[in-house]
Formats: C-alpha cells, sequence, structure tokens
C-alpha cells in the first residue's frame, strides 16, 4: 500500500530552499530520484539545489555533463537551505562527511527511502520496503504534489526503477513495475538510450579494474560462496575510482551454484567495504553484524578493520549462516 504523503507534502511547501542528498557513492535510483524531484520541486517555485558527499561516477556522467545541477557537497556551500531531503538511505554510515555536518544542524529534514534498515536521522521518515526503488517514491511525491511527469523526470525515474530491480531481473520486480515503467516510457523515458549509457558506455579503466576482480574470484564453502575484492592499489593501475565498483559484485553471484556473493573493497582510511548479494539467504543481518544494512537479499557494511583481518571472519560468519548455525551477536566492527 502506498504510504501517505500529506506530512512529507505539507512539509516540503513550508519551505523554498530545500538540499536534495543520497547516500556517498550515488547510484542510479538515489541520483535519478533526486534530479526528478529537483524538477518537481522546481515547478512548484522552490529553488532546490542537488548535492552528493562522494564523487560522481564517471558511468554517470551523462546525467550531468557540465554539472550543472548536481553539485559536490561542502558545508559552507550550503548555508543558504532551509531545509534537507534525504533519499534512498536512511542510516548515518551511508552520509559520509555530510552525516556529521547534518548531525550538527538545525535544519528540519525528512527521510525518504525503501531499505530496511534504519536510523534515526530525526524529523519525518517516510520508508516503504515493499517498494522497488526510491525512484517509485520519488514517482509518489510527484503525483501527490499533483504534477505532470515531463519527459526528463519519466527519464530519471526509469533509470532509478530498472537499475535497482538490475533492469527487471531481481525478485524486487513485480507487475506493478512494469506498469510504473510503462507510465514512464509513456510520459517520455527512453529505456533504450538509458541501457546504453549506463551497460554500454564503460571506460577502459572500469573494464581493466573489472579484470582484476575476474582474476581473483574464489569459491568457498562447497562452491556456494563466491568472492572477489578491490584493494587501493588497484586504482592507480588501472587509471579507475571506487565508482567504477559498482556491479561488480555481480559476477560472483552470477557463478553457477553460489548461493552467497560477497565483494570486499579496501578504503582509503584502512577499512573495508563489504557488500553481500543472494537469491534467498537475508544477508541484511550479515550486513547489521558490521553495523551495515540494507535488503535481505542485497545488503553491505563499512568495517573499520583492514582487508585481510576482514575477508576471514565475513567468509567464516557468511559460511555459518548458511549452515543455519549463526546468530548475528557481536560486537560491530
Amino acid at each position: 500500500m502506498p504510504l501517505d504523503w500529506s506530512p512529507l507534502v505539507a512539509w516540503l511547501r513550508r519551505y523554498e530552499r530545500p538540499l536534495l542528498m543520497t547516500h556517498i557513492r550515488p547510484d542510479a535510483d538515489g541520483l535519478g530520484s533526486q534530479l526528478a524531484l529537483q524538477e518537481a520541486l522546481t515547478a512548484i517555485g522552490q529553488q532546490p539545489r542537488v548535492a552528493i558527499a562522494s564523487k560522481l561516477p564517471p558511468r554517470y556522467t551523462f546525467l550531468d555533463p557540465h554539472r550543472q545541477w548536481i553539485e559536490d557537497f561542502h558545508p559552507t556551500l550550503f548555508s543558504d537551505r532551509d531545509c534537507v531531503l534525504i533519499l534512498d538511505t536512511g542510516t548515518w554510515n551511508q552520509l559520509g562527511d555530510f552525516g556529521q555536518w547534518l548531525q550538527a544542524s538545525s535544519l528540519p529534514r525528512a527521510v525518504v527511502d525503501h531499505h530496511r534498515t534504519q536510523d534515526d536521522l530525526g524529523g519525518l521518515r517516510l520508508v516503504d520496503t515493499t517498494a522497488e526503488a526510491t525512484g517509485r517514491l520519488a514517482y509518489e511525491i510527484i503525483t501527490a504534489l499533483g504534477l505532470p511527469l515531463s519527459p526528463r523526470m519519466a527519464q530519471h525515474l526509469f533509470m532509478a526503477v530498472a537499475t535497482d530491480t538490475g533492469w527487471f531481473r531481481h525478485a524486487n520486480t513485480t507487475p506493478a513495475t512494469f506498469a510504473l515503467c510503462g507510465e514512464l516510457v509513456a510520459r517520455g523515458a527512453n529505456p533504450t538510450v538509458l541501457y546504453e549509457q549506463l551497460y554500454e558506455s564503460a571506460t577502459l579503466a572500469r573494464l581493466k579494474l573489472t579484470a582484476l576482480a575476474l582474476e581473483r574470484l574464489q569459491v568457498v564453502a562447497d562452491g556456494k560462496i563466491a568472492y572477489t575484492e578491490i584493494r587501493l592499489a588497484d586504482y592507480a593501475a588501472t587509471g579507475a575510482v571506487p565508482g567504477d565498483t559498482e556491479d561488480l559484485i555481480n559476477y560472483p553471484r552470477g557463478i553457477d551454484g553460489v548461493a552467497i556473493a560477497v565483494l570486499f573493497i579496501e578504503q582509503p582510511d584502512g577499512g573495508t567495504k563489504v557488500s553481500w548479494r543472494s537469491r534467498a539467504v537475508d544477508v541484511s543481518q550479515l550486513a547489521e553484524r558490521w553495523g551495515g544494512g540494507g535488503h535481505k537479499l542485497a545488503s553491505g557494511a563499512r568495517v573499520l578493520q583492514p582487508l585481510d583481518q576482514v575477508r576471514p571472519e565475513v567468509l567464516n560468519a557468511t559460511a555459518a549462516l548458511l549452515r543455519g548455525d549463526w546468530t548475528c551477536a557481536g560486537e560491530r566492527g
């Protein structure tokens, strides 16, 4: 059942200069939702600004090649804002440096998200875990505002929904997903162009990084767990950037017989980003064990320990979960 958007609509109409934010390492769902809502709020006379708290991945440069709308967040640049709308996350650890700024800020804020794992960020919180993407929730907000969809809005929302369903391959795809995307196409979305821009325009550096991930693929637990990893030195070696790691986890997930895929990414601060994907096992409890979260079949965590230390701990816990003799007890990393 759709959320009651009337509290958020009333909240949005009280302000004039909203800051639209999403999680660090922004993806197509977060960015598409931001950009669609930016146009919608501009249409009702507001002055919204879209910002990201980490670098824009190269694969999304086509969304704003001249950076007219998507801005890099810095506290001194956004002192004119009178409210904050956070999209596609509800946890502090997904906000990066922006989270520290938000904790110290008295600005009214609202969260719109579809992930199960949530912190109390303060203010309004509208979460629908049945939604396949935050893009659907952005669509519902635009509808609740009484606005028609422009072709640009439809394009951004189609991108959000299509990518968060794995281009309609994942289990979160439903008949309602196709109905929504059919409407978005009728309103001007062009799936052919989007697919080419997202999946058929990779940089050479991204492909070289992918080659390293494929070379390091390993299987354990009788072939039921597959994992690979990206190390800091790989970026300099290939010319890639951290945003190029998006979707790499699909390779271990695609191995025949694998129940859970794991991707380890070494972080500049000495920690490790861990991502899990599964077809049937609830991996969100693994992510929550290490202070992260997400969806049941797609979750992640940012761990303080170095990769070589984290790898065996995570793989042992993942194998125990598959055996059915693991619990989420223990301290977070």
